[in-house]
């Protein structure tokens, strides 16, 4: 790759990440500061907002398959600027809710740019541009919004406290339209859609093998599901998890700021170190530490808080990276936005799940919640080992691709 050709990916990288990080934190990451003022704002009880929040995970569930197919047929430069104006539209219209129905519907038009812009999203833009080549493009975006809660929650905080919440929700639209919008136009278009020439089944991926391809998907969805059900668990509760293992809220909130660097953390090393081997290798890894570190919590609550804070969120960010790269190799980038779409089906789902039923645990249970976390963690890493490696190397190709 050619000097110039490195220093317009790297850009094309930048602005991607840049504009994840902004979506991410003005819809993901807004109720675990907004549900408290928006239910006492509108009458209702903090469980009704994440039961709102809900509603959006699993619209865009539904949506993600279709969003997918979009982007592999046209590329992502046009479905992420107009998921740039669905979420201006659906946080003003949070904005200017005056009851929970007006919420609701402000929420699933949030969901419908959730399913066409976030993560899946963005990694099938990358696919769709640069093939096989974009475990590295998928990594760096994931830098960049690694620090969607680092810098979306105080920003947060400090538009409620100077504009309330709904000033809050109209400021999050305001970016999306000015800082969004030229973010995602600044990517390349999309050229002519590749001509994907099968090799032979002994060199290729299960995209090869109809067979063992759904047992292999199965697998990734159970894995995808059970890891973001943990990771919008804690989106949603950690700083009242924290509380329930003894520390004071000062600490909670300062251990909760450590997450987003150590997901940057753990997504250098997989960078700079795991890149060299095969993804579902440091798949296996990454899926052991959350656990780990919900166990040390459970055993011994607030002095391992901060230790628990960076195993959860290097964990994540490898795993982050896993769902984007996983497929990719062992499926190929042929319909690759689609295939995410489904595949991160379940996932949604289960993050629609995660904020009620793990705030239920964590009322009955306090710290010890976590317990179910780990054993989601641990099902997942066993479900790793069950998925055979393929006899590739990571680079090879499970088909050639002739740009037309």
């Amino acid at each position: 790759m050619t000097a110039t050709a490195t220093a317009r990916r790297a850009g094309t990288v930048a602005a991607l990440g840049t504009a994840q990080t902004l979506s991410w934190a003005s819809t993901y990451y807004l109720p675990a500061l907004l549900a408290t003022p928006m239910a006492r704002d509108l009458g209702v009880r903090a469980p009704t907002v994440f039961a709102a929040f809900s509603l959006a995970l699993i619209v865009s569930a539904l949506l993600g398959p279709y969003a997918g197919r979009a982007i592999d047929r046209w590329g992502g430069r046009p479905v992420l600027i107009g998921t740039n104006i669905v979420f201006a539209i659906g946080l003003t219209g949070l904005g200017l809710a005056d009851g929970p129905p007006a919420m609701f519907a402000a929420w699933m038009v949030i969901g419908i740019g959730m399913g066409s812009g976030l993560y899946e999203a963005a990694f099938a833009a990358l696919v769709r541009l640069y093939g096989r080549d974009a475990r590295n493009a998928i990594t760096g975006v994931t830098l960049f919004a690694g620090f969607a809660s680092t810098v979306g929650w105080p920003l947060t905080t400090l538009l409620q406290g100077e504009f309330g919440w709904r000033g809050t929700c109209f400021a999050w639209a305001a970016l999306q339209l000015v800082i969004g919008i030229p973010l995602n136009a600044s990517l390349p278009k999309a050229g002519a859609l590749p001509v994907f020439v099968p090799v032979p089944a002994s060199d290729a991926t299960y995209e090869a093998a109809p067979e063992a391809g759904l047992r292999v998907a199965v697998i990734l969805s159970f894995v995808f599901a059970a890891t973001w059900f943990a990771s919008t668990a804690m989106a949603a509760h950690l700083p009242r998890l924290l509380q329930a293992g003894g520390a004071t809220l000062a600490a909670a909130v300062a251990v909760g700021a450590l997450v987003g660097p150590a997901q940057v953390a753990g997504r250098l090393l997989e960078f700079g170190v795991l890149r060299r081997v095969h993804p579902l290798l440091s798949a296996r890894l990454a899926a052991l530490l959350p656990p780990l570190g919900a166990t040390l919590l459970i055993w011994f609550g607030a002095p391992v808080a901060a230790l628990f804070a960076i195993l959860h969120g290097a964990g994540n960010g490898i795993l982050t990276i896993a769902k984007g790269t996983l497929p990719l190799v062992l499926f190929g980038p042929q319909g690759y936005g689609q295939r995410q779409g489904i595949l991160m089906g379940p996932a949604r789902i289960a993050q629609a799940l995660a904020p009620w039923l793990f705030g239920i645990l964590l009322d009955r249970w306090g710290v010890r919640a976590m317990a179910f976390t780990a054993a989601l963690g641990l099902a997942a890493f066993v479900a790793l080992l069950l998925l055979p490696r393929p006899h590739d190397k990571p680079a090879a190709n499970a088909a050639a691709v002739v740009e037309t």
